[in-house]
């Protein structure tokens, strides 16, 4: 329990009444007895009063608070960052492509693997789709658990590690184009790559 400083007011006032009828032992300060009165407010000054609590905010039927309450950031689906990304690709090609109206030559379904066994998967199938002269081929990660609500959380690995490895070297010397799938392919679980024209 923390100390208290200083007398509360029915305490000083207690020791102002004892001071003024208190006789001094020596006959020498008999004079001295109204100065007791005065000790006791030297030490024991008055407590300073409390604030006064701040007002509370007036509020009419309906109306809103001025500051809105911070809502917390959803992150960034590779889905949203790759549809902000530049266009690379002829645009009527990409326009049917993303409606699902262009079918992919080819697939890699990366269900169930990890980082480590996915990469070099995804490596040798897209050198390979574009030695084969392949222009739109589907990749498969799954949507990840967990990323189905209104509340933010962490994703599957796969779905978000995929676009950094075909926009990354080897890949990127080859892949023209990645798009999020369309539902009809996999939706938010795939992507179409479009691959460049291969040379000779």
């Amino acid at each position: 329990m923390a100390r208290r400083r200083g007398l509360t007011p029915e305490d000083r006032d207690l020791w102002t009444r004892v001071a003024r009828t208190a006789e001094p032992l020596d006959p020498k300060r008999k004079g001295q007895a109204a100065d007791l009165a005065a000790f006791a407010d030297m030490i024991a000054p008055p407590a300073p009063a409390p604030a006064p609590p701040a007002p509370l905010p007036r509020f009419r039927v309906g109306q809103a608070a001025s500051r809105p309450a911070a809502k917390i950031a959803r992150p960034v689906s590779p889905a949203d960052q790759l549809s902000a990304a530049s266009l690379r690709m002829d645009a009527r090609t990409h326009r049917r492509m993303s409606k699902g109206k262009l079918h992919p030559e080819a697939r890699l379904d990366l269900h169930g693997l990890t980082l480590s066994e996915a990469q070099p998967e995804l490596l040798h199938f897209i050198l390979r789709s574009h030695a084969n002269g392949l222009r739109l081929v589907l990749v498969i990660t799954g949507k990840g658990r967990g990323d189905h609500g209104p509340m933010p959380t962490r994703p599957g690995a796969l779905r978000y590690q995929v676009p950094y490895w075909l926009h990354a070297a080897p890949l990127s010397a080859v892949v023209q184009q990645v798009s999020a799938a369309h539902f009809r392919h996999g939706g938010d679980g795939a992507y179409y790559v479009y691959l460049r024209r291969a040379k000779g």
